[in-house]
């Protein structure tokens, strides 16, 4: 191998540990921070939403761990069949399956299964909106019972691969107040290990 080749390898892979640690470092808990910030907020700007300003104040979240920050292969599902997903209201909301993430977390291969909504695709604006509902051990502890959200755009998938941030993961409506449809974790969602990452239970008295 010719020597030029040989440090250009060493440059590069020093490059990519640079970035990593960056984003797992201080700049990391800033974007978890300013993310958090900004979910809260939302609460106030959302039309019918569960939570007022006080309300707010009782949404609690696990520290940052970016531990539970891996990078996924995202696999695609072609000419997946439309399909009812149950809510926690006794409805039901049209999705399709879009892809199947596999990650390793904690020493143990895990995937979890990221939808579509086929009415949010009518909706100008969330046409590649993803919805990955999951539950996982915390639940009903340490966590909502009901399992908990992520969201994410398909230009978040980057060469079949996905940033999969559990730090990230929030609670449906349904875990402040009644009245709600929202979505059930599918059981092919349901991880065997805990993810204390992300929102935690809500105590403001639902």
């Amino acid at each position: 191998m010719p020597k030029g080749y040989y440090i250009l390898l060493l440059v590069t892979a020093s490059l990519v540990m640079h970035h990593a640690e960056a984003q797992t470092g201080k700049n990391y808990l800033q974007v978890i921070k300013k993310h958090r910030k900004a979910y809260k907020k939302d609460f106030l700007k959302t039309p019918n939403a569960p939570l007022d300003r006080k309300g707010v104040k009782s949404v609690r979240f696990f520290e940052p761990n970016p531990v539970y920050r891996v990078t996924a292969t995202f696999e695609p599902v072609e000419y997946a069949d439309p399909f009812d997903m149950a809510t926690y209201a006794g409805t039901t909301q049209p999705y399709a399956t879009y892809g199947v993430l596999h990650f390793d977390l904690n020493g143990a291969k895990h995937e979890l299964t990221v939808y579509r909504s086929l009415r949010l695709q009518k909706i100008p604006g969330y046409e590649d909106y993803l919805f990955l509902p999951f539950k996982d051990l915390t639940n009903g502890e340490s966590t909502y019972g009901g399992g908990r959200y992520l969201d994410f755009r398909t230009g978040d998938i980057d060469n079949f691969t996905l940033i999969l941030d559990f730090n990230k993961s929030y609670n449906p409506y349904c875990a402040y107040s009644d009245g709600y449809q929202c979505p059930i974790p599918p059981e092919e969602n349901d991880l065997n290990i805990a993810i204390p990452a992300g929102e935690r239970a809500y105590e403001g008295g639902h």
